[in-house]
């Protein structure tokens, strides 16, 4: 393999058909040969030119050696887990083994201090945790253990090292980070992805990685509300200075799109919407005083919301006498099946469309497909969007029922 631009340090793959791959190192010594059989890569390894990737061998070798012995004591523990004395026995010769690897990572970190598969061991072991605290009243406190595992979850990761980027560990931390340490609401994971940012080098790969991962996962993510972290993300690190990956045609996208997502987020308040009735009465949104309302942006001639639509009127139904509205805005400009559908389906909500295209709804609750669900409080915030109608029905069952 040839290149005109040295590569990236880190923990690269040669893979070869069959699925089969070997490791290499790649880091500082970027001239030299391996040569392997397919049979056993590690067994059959010979590295000339590189002492990074004969000592990475070295390692594969001593861990493949130990795998093979603890294999049978495994078999043997099963067999003779129904008899305690042969059971310690067995433990016993199993951590002879436990105990030689973790001194032969030990002298290897020791010894290798800025190698990369340091970096790695380093990443992957565990917190220590202390003894969990009693509180005043003398009971323990239950939420010491997740806490202070969570503040020192960083402190064996080297977040200023880019080499990390190309190992099997990183990833995996930061969504263990993210998805299981954090709590899955807005407001908790923009307040650790700046903690983790703040951790990193602005310029670096790794904080291109970091705030791409965490902006990506949650731009993406099925929990509705997520579209706050990605508006986060974008107003505090995707500007000139900062995203210095992003072209400026691409940055502007972005930046604008989450200029349309931010006033439709899950708690703010919507914009108002003024449009006419079948028979040209102009319609006002706010002027709705009800304590809940469906804001429904629908096509008739849309196969999907030919099905939706009369669940949702179902609902309508169902829930109209307890303070419940719909306010249902038909995208389209043809008025005769707008109409004739309305009639056939007995929609006797609100219904609204707007044939001029003088109103600027589409942009402005980014309605590119349909049907769109938006469910509103009686101040017109939003509580609910682009929900499904078995989902609203539930929101609405467990909240007027808290109401009795």
């Amino acid at each position: 393999f040839k290149g005109k631009e040295a590569l990236g340090g880190g923990i690269y793959l040669v893979v070869i058909p069959g699925k089969k791959y070997f490791e290499i190192v790649v880091d500082k010594e970027q001239q030299f040969s391996v040569e392997t059989d397919t049979l056993d890569f590690v067994k059959h390894m010979v590295i000339k030119g590189s002492n990074e990737n004969k000592i990475f061998y070295d390692y594969l070798k001593f861990i493949s050696e130990k795998s093979k012995a603890i294999e049978p004591l495994r078999a043997e523990y099963e067999s003779v887990k129904n008899d305690p004395a042969k059971v310690e026995d067995v433990r016993k010769r199993m951590s002879v083994i436990d105990n030689e690897v973790i001194t032969y990572k030990a002298n290897f970190e020791t010894n290798n201090p800025d190698f990369i598969l340091t970096k790695v061991f380093q990443c992957t072991q565990e917190v220590k945790m202390p003894e969990t605290p009693k509180k005043a009243d003398g009971s323990l406190d239950s939420l010491f253990m997740y806490t202070y595992y969570k503040s020192h979850f960083f402190d064996n990761i080297d977040l200023t090292d880019d080499r990390l980027l190309r190992t099997p560990v990183l990833h995996p931390k930061l969504e263990q980070y993210f998805t299981k340490l954090t709590v899955q609401m807005p407001d908790s994971i923009n307040k650790e992805a700046d903690y983790v940012i703040s951790k990193l080098k602005p310029g670096s790969e790794m904080f291109k990685y970091v705030v791409w991962w965490v902006t990506n996962h949650y731009e993406t993510s099925n929990i509705m509300g997520m579209d706050a972290v990605f508006v986060h993300m974008v107003e505090n690190y995707y500007t000139k200075e900062k995203a210095f990956w992003v072209d400026d045609a691409q940055l502007y996208k972005i930046q604008e799109r989450a200029k349309v997502l931010k006033p439709i987020l899950v708690g703010k308040q919507v914009k108002n919407i003024i449009l006419k009735d079948s028979l040209g009465v102009a319609k006002s949104l706010y002027d709705i005083k009800t304590k809940y309302t469906v804001l429904y942006f629908w096509d008739p001639d849309c196969g999907h919301c030919q099905k939706v639509t009369p669940k949702l009127k179902e609902s309508y139904d169902k829930f109209k006498s307890k303070g419940f509205e719909v306010y249902a805005v038909c995208t389209e400009v043809e008025m005769d099946k707008w109409r004739k559908f309305i009639k056939e389906k007995n929609l006797n909500w609100i219904n609204v469309a707007d044939p001029e295209l003088r109103n600027n709804f589409r942009h402005d609750f980014d309605i590119t497909t349909t049907p769109q669900i938006f469910l509103l409080d009686n101040t017109k915030a939003i509580i609910a969007k682009r929900i499904e109608v078995d989902t609203l029905n539930e929101i609405l069952e467990k909240r007027f029922s808290e109401a009795k």
